[in-house]
């Protein structure tokens, strides 16, 4: 999900502080200059640090390149991991829509840039925005090419090459490997050759082939020795052109690694809270611009998270959703959704409202390894028992499975009996998946609790995110045989989401495991 940290601001002069609040003042992240800090006393909340920032906007896009077949959400919730591992020098040109090129220090939310999508063998570029902008400080590298042109950028930033995303530097010692960049690679785009005002046709670059002649040669990769303030954008198209070639932009675990944290233990325990959710969505859902779409909300990051408990952002947000008869879906790991079951109900009487619960399996061993922070399996299915009893047709998102941990006949069945007893609707089963990020916190995990799993990992994943098709049919076909067993139907894609029939589909995007 793209990130607008730029759209966070400190939170209001205190007027006093949520039950249980001490003190505090850890350094601030460099993301998020002026946040009001807290942290509290209870068992619950030990360890944990929160920063309280007032937002600009609520209601974001979900850039086109993620694997989710809605448009827009929210999170008033936000963990958090170290600075952002994808950077470039402030004075790199970026491609604006109009043709001109400004310094990526200089660009704000909002701008109009080019990036570009993949239609078959191609890349086309279209218009996009800029979404987020930040800044931080890391080691630099010069990219030289074969045309004279320059890159600053971090090591681990990306770039696009014929063979696919490359990072410029490979991984450290220790680390996963990753694909990165060599002398013998070229960097898709046109360089110093990139087109001017003049230059644009009538209708501007939009639609017009990044032709597969456009490459640069890569002449040397050398460190600069030296740490440089570097910049990046989140933008719609998850990517934007640089001095001429193709950029990633940052999308980790989720969202959260440029906040000079860490993307392990941080992401846990320090949690951006967008204190004036609630209010920003109603002045959205207001705005003559927005035509009412479909909103999903924790796909990326629980919305009923422990700190819901403590701050109470979900109920104003759904009292707006209600009065504006916006329909909207809720994918949750949290039983705190109960709290709320009366508004829900107000608000799919006016609106469609989709209810689903992430239950990837009933082990409670395994649960209190891998997903302690979150309510157990057993509450969580009282918790669908409950939605249902209230009316809602609860949809189970059967996520994360884990490969040599969950996946076993006996797992599967027995989890799916437990969601059928429940009375949930449907199931729908989500492998585990691991971007960059996740990645790295799991494959941590693993090793320490499962070693003699970790080569069996290695040859599923390689050095992707997803698990083989193979596996994945294989598994989902299981998945539904034991539906069937236990009187579930068949789930269309994303109809976990889905409350009434005619709901958008919602994603199939697992919770933050960790």
């Amino acid at each position: 999900m793209a990130m607008r940290w730029e759209n966070l601001t400190s939170a209001p002069p205190d007027t006093g502080t949520p039950l249980g609040a001490a003190p505090a003042a850890p350094p601030l992240p460099l993301a998020l200059p002026g946040a009001t800090v807290r942290t509290f006393d209870t068992p619950g909340f030990a360890g944990m640090t929160f920063y309280e920032v007032r937002a600009k906007s609520i209601i974001n896009r979900v850039p086109g390149a993620s694997r989710v077949p809605f448009q827009w959400t929210i999170n008033p919730y936000r963990g958090c991991s170290h600075a952002c591992a994808y950077c470039l020098a402030g004075d790199t040109a970026i491609l604006l829509a109009d043709g001109r090129t400004r310094p990526l220090a200089e660009l704000r939310i909002g701008d109009q840039i080019y990036g570009t999508v993949a239609q078959g063998n191609h890349r086309r570029y279209v218009r996009t925005e800029v979404l987020a902008h930040w800044s931080t400080v890391k080691p630099a590298y010069r990219i030289v090419l074969a045309d004279g042109t320059e890159l600053t950028a971090s090591g681990d930033h990306r770039f696009l090459t014929p063979r696919g995303w490359k990072h410029v530097v490979g991984a450290l010692p220790g680390e996963p490997p990753r694909p990165y960049l060599a002398i013998t690679d070229s960097l898709v785009g046109t360089g110093r050759a990139m087109p001017g005002p003049a230059d644009l046709p009538a209708g501007g670059l939009d639609g017009t082939i990044l032709g597969g002649r456009a490459a640069l040669r890569i002449r040397r990769i050398e460190p600069l020795d030296q740490q440089l303030q570097l910049y990046d954008i989140t933008t719609g198209t998850g990517d934007f052109v640089a001095n001429g070639v193709v950029s990633h932009n940052c999308f980790a675990r989720g969202t959260h690694t440029y906040l000079d944290l860490d993307a392990g233990r941080d992401f846990d325990s320090k949690v951006v809270v967008k204190v004036n959710a609630g209010e920003l969505v109603r002045r959205e859902l207001a705005a003559p611009k927005w035509s009412g779409e479909h909103i999903a909300m924790g796909s990326n990051v629980d919305c009923y998270q422990r700190a819901e408990g403590r701050y109470r952002l979900m109920p104003p947000i759904l009292t707006a959703l209600r009065d504006f008869a916006n329909p909207f879906s809720i994918l949750t790991k949290g039983t705190l959704i109960l709290r709320d079951l009366p508004l829900l109900q107000e608000a799919a009487t006016v609106t469609r409202v989709g209810v689903s619960m992430s239950i990837g399996f009933v082990d409670e061993r395994m649960w209190r390894s891998v997903e302690s922070g979150t309510p157990s399996p057993a509450r969580r299915l009282d918790a669908v028992r409950r939605l249902t009893d209230a009316g809602f047709p609860v949809g189970v998102l059967m996520a994360p499975i884990l490969p040599g941990l969950t996946d076993g006949d006996e797992s599967i069945e027995e989890t799916v009996a437990a969601i059928a007893a429940a009375g949930a609707v449907s199931v729908t089963p989500l492998p585990l998946h691991l971007r960059p990020g996740a990645r790295e916190w799991y494959a941590s995990w693993l090793a320490r609790e499962f070693p003699h799993l970790v080569p069996r990992y290695r040859t599923l994943f390689g050095r992707g995110s997803y698990l083989p098709q193979a596996y994945q049919r294989e598994l989902t076909a299981r998945v539904r045989m034991a539906a069937r067993r236990h009187g579930l139907h068949r789930p269309e894609p994303g109809e976990a989401r889905q409350v009434p029939a005619p709901a958008p589909a919602p994603a199939v995007e697992q919770l933050t495991l960790l």
